[in-house]
């Protein structure tokens, strides 16, 4: 008798609920590290936020002395600057990983989770591990914590303590290399306890002034204290106030500087479908028509930067172009002209000041066929909302003005009083929510009596990381 196709053998039904028992178990630990990482964040978030800086390294070198000094077990690429640094981090960290060597990556803010702020050869730590490397540095941070309180100073801050952790988990991976991304300015950063061979330094402008000071002299002073004994300084385009001081600087330590368009340049560039073909050049070579799956003359710029800065921590010589070709192939970076919705295009970008809204604006006009482009904005109290919305405006047909989740964020009726001057009356908007902004943009760009030079119609939600990271949630993007 021939058996029945269509009842399960015993062994493939034992088979079947020993799976399920596996996933049913993986699914209670994954709840359980979700919910342990709630309480560490609850933990690390009640401390002094990013933007309270009490300018001094001395608590986390006395964290990491008392850990064993683990930001000297890797060798680091340092990046600081005022835009594009996330951006040329994640392309640095690529190529070096394609090169066969293990990677850490410390980047900030984050759009979904802590834990992306964080990344071992390309993953962002587990809700675990994370939980896991808290708890090995928490009783050392503690310690610190209230020798600074006897003191008279606080406890270590949020970013203080994720910096710690950052060079814990490079330093107990271990890690060949750590692409670090400063938080705030450079010099009294809390990463720049790390002695980064290559320094790298993104164009520089005017923003954070309550801290960094209202000068580009200031800002670039402190950016430039990144730069280490003996180090290779790897440099954007700059205003000669910041390259005369970044050259200073150097001089001062014996470190090399390298500069764009005087030792390494982008020798041509392409849009192409998904992002562009680039050319570029540095002191060891020149590599044609590499694809970047990246929008904008920006990101070009950085690609070049972090071209330049790995070959550098690779001995100066020339890469192979296989390699870097598909490194930035594989290149991703979130929240940076990141495409979410089609019919109309959605897009979001996290520009928060006038030099980044430049480069959203030239980007959109290069990029995408667009007849009618909505602003989404929320924008963070202490920004240069004038400037921002100012270089928006020749972008957007209408802007409509909203508010992130931060407890920072600008009252939207606040953000209108500033665009009626700009936009006009008529093109300004205002919605408490940004679900409700979101509809009235979609809206706005589905009107038939706006004209324009492209073809279709496109939402762009900006101003800030976090006015971003609300909209890729709201949109499912994880």
């Amino acid at each position: 008798m021939s058996p029945d196709p269509h009842q399960t053998s015993p062994s493939a039904a034992r088979k079947a609920r020993a799976d399920e028992r596996r996933a049913a178990r993986q699914a209670a630990e994954d709840a359980a590290a979700a919910e342990s990482l709630r309480e560490v964040y609850a933990e690390i978030i009640s401390r002094a936020p990013e933007h309270d800086i009490d300018p001094t390294l001395d608590r986390v070198r006395r964290v990491l002395e008392l850990l064993g000094d683990p930001q000297h077990a890797f060798r680091a690429i340092h990046l600081t600057g005022t835009n594009g640094k996330s951006s040329t981090a994640r392309m640095t960290e690529r190529l070096v990983r394609e090169h066969g060597l293990r990677t850490g990556l410390f980047t900030s803010p984050h759009l979904t989770s802590v834990t992306e702020r964080i990344c071992v050869d390309g993953e962002p730590l587990s809700d675990a591990r994370f939980v896991e490397v808290f708890e090995d540095v928490a009783p050392y941070v503690g310690v610190v914590d209230r020798e600074s309180q006897e003191a008279g100073g606080p406890r270590l801050s949020f970013f203080e303590v994720l910096t710690v952790m950052a060079i814990a988990a490079f330093a107990d991976a271990p890690v060949d290399v750590a692409v670090i991304e400063v938080g705030m300015g450079g010099q009294w950063d809390s990463t720049n306890v790390v002695d980064g061979e290559v320094a790298v330094l993104t164009p520089v402008a005017i923003d954070h002034e309550r801290w960094l000071g209202s000068s580009l002299a200031d800002i670039a002073t402190t950016k430039a204290g990144i730069i280490k004994d003996g180090a290779t300084v790897v440099s954007a385009v700059q205003n000669p106030v910041v390259d005369e001081i970044v050259r200073e600087r150097a001089a001062a330590v014996s470190a090399r500087v390298l500069r764009e368009e005087v030792d390494l340049d982008v020798a041509g560039r392409a849009v192409a479908v998904g992002g562009q073909l680039v050319s570029l050049r540095t002191p060891a070579g020149l590599y044609t028509e590499i694809f970047v799956p990246l929008h904008g003359e920006h990101q070009a710029h950085n690609a070049l930067l972090a071209l330049a800065a790995v070959e550098q921590l690779l001995g100066g010589r020339a890469l192979d172009g296989g390699v870097v070709e598909a490194a930035f192939a594989d290149v991703a970076v979130p929240g940076r002209l990141e495409l979410l919705r089609s019919s109309p295009t959605v897009l979001v970008d996290a520009a928060h000041n006038p030099h980044g809204a430049q480069s959203l604006v030239d980007a959109l006009e290069e990029s995408f066929d667009l007849r009618t482009v909505v602003g989404v904005v929320g924008v963070m109290a202490d920004k240069d909302v004038e400037g921002l919305l100012a270089t928006l405006e020749p972008a957007f047909a209408h802007v409509v003005l909203t508010r992130s989740s931060s407890d920072r964020s600008a009252d939207p009726e606040d953000l209108a009083e500033v665009a009626r001057d700009i936009f006009g009356e008529d093109r300004v908007h205002t919605a408490a929510r940004l679900d409700e902004a979101l509809q009235i943009a979609t809206d706005l760009s589905e009107r038939d009596d706006q004209v324009g030079v492209g073809a279709g119609r496109g939402v762009v939600v900006t101003g800030s990381v976090i006015t971003v990271a609300d909209a890729r949630l709201l949109l499912g993007r994880r």
